[in-house]
């Protein structure tokens, strides 16, 4: 069971990257929000999004105790669910993609209120995912933002 939950919480081992793991675990992401996109609707995607938060959080809390670290370079698991928040409710294009991944990688360094709350005061497997969510929420916000200024050729 350690090894499936190091595998998931790893994102299939690109949390191993020896440099800027969790750019690496948010670039493996990329195939997930492609397939992640083609679920119809509005509530679906959103639910799926929320039950897909909810598994990290497990993962990554299991994860934490097996490495016997907290927020362990190793878990990327929850830089995918933050690039899927990122990218929650927006058309697979190249350009939304690129954006998207752009600006949750600013946000989860930068980790603006609530995101910072998250990351230093909640312990676990919560805290380890939920400051990146937060992180994506931002980002689809500039996301969206930034397809508007640049017009529907992007989108």
């Amino acid at each position: 069971m350690q090894k499936l939950t190091l595998f998931l919480a790893s994102w299939g081992y690109t949390g191993y990257a020896p440099v800027a793991s969790g750019t690496v675990g948010t670039l493996a992401a990329i195939p997930f929000f492609w397939w992640f996109a083609k679920i119809p609707g509005t509530w679906l995607p959103v639910l799926s999004c929320a039950l897909c938060v909810a598994v990290a959080c497990w993962i990554a809390g299991e994860a934490e105790k097996t490495l016997d670290e907290h927020d362990s370079g190793i878990i990327v698991i929850d830089e995918v669910v933050g690039y899927l928040a990122a990218t929650l409710l927006l058309p697979p294009t190249w350009s939304v993609t690129i954006i998207a991944f752009f600006v949750f990688r600013a946000f989860d360094v930068i980790k603006p209120y609530p995101a910072s709350y998250f990351d230093k005061h909640v312990k676990g497997g919560v805290g380890v995912v939920l400051d990146d969510v937060f992180a994506g929420i931002y980002a689809n916000l500039v996301t969206r933002g930034v397809l508007a200024l640049l017009g529907p050729s992007f989108g």
